[in-house]
């Protein structure tokens, strides 16, 4: 099957999938507060895959991922317009889960639902070999992509980027903290992350996506 045609099939798939909302419930708090909506942009062309969290509830209800302030922050950082962030020639989008998990008793976003990645997530970095870079935004997507050589927390994750970088592997990994508003204090308290890993981060993603 050609590449196409297999994203294709995945992408439908993908799309009808309703896995959390059929798993046991444990206790009404597992419970999804909606009926899931996955959220991934699948390319045979990108050479970069930005790999998030999950869903917020803005890109539930619109469909796109980082639809909200957290991609307005995110386009920053990588130095790209929306038109080029949303074009599936230059990025691959998937978090590590794809439905919006609902909100934790302080509100904020509860993590991925545990059922996702191992159903999908190999499948799909399968089906796209041409990936040459992925962002890992948030420990989640560090975890799962960096495994063992994941530091024992995300900003010392983040401090080590030079050496996920910069590395013979295939394809390379930057880690990122997450687009937030609610990191501003992080990135007040490492100012590193723009003086130093920000230029870096804007000339990989030009030689890539041009």
């Amino acid at each position: 099957m050609a590449q196409e045609e297999e994203l294709q099939a995945l992408r439908k798939a993908i799309a009808v999938c309703r896995v959390c909302r059929d798993a046991p419930i444990r206790g009404e708090a597992d419970r999804l507060p909606h009926e899931p909506r996955p959220v991934a942009v699948l390319s045979a062309t990108a050479r970069i895959l930005i790999a998030g969290q999950a869903p917020g509830l803005r890109v539930h209800e619109s469909g796109l991922p980082f639809n909200d302030a957290s991609g307005d922050r995110l386009r920053q950082w990588l130095g790209v317009e929306r038109d080029s962030f949303y074009n599936v020639e230059h990025f691959a989008i998937m978090g590590m889960g794809f439905c919006f998990p609902g909100y934790d008793a302080a509100g904020g976003d509860l993590p991925p639902r545990r059922e996702c990645a191992p159903l999908w997530r190999q499948r799909a970095m399968d089906a796209m070999p041409q990936i040459e870079l992925v962002l890992t935004i948030g420990q989640y997507a560090q975890a799962w992509h960096l495994g063992p050589r994941r530091m024992a927390s995300m900003t010392e994750t983040v401090s080590e980027w030079r050496r996920y970088l910069f590395t013979n592997q295939s394809p390379a990994v930057l880690p990122l903290p997450h687009p937030s508003w609610r990191n501003s204090g992080w990135l007040k308290r490492n100012p590193w992350f723009e003086t130093e890993l920000l230029p870096v981060l804007r000339e990989r993603v030009k030689i890539l996506v041009s």
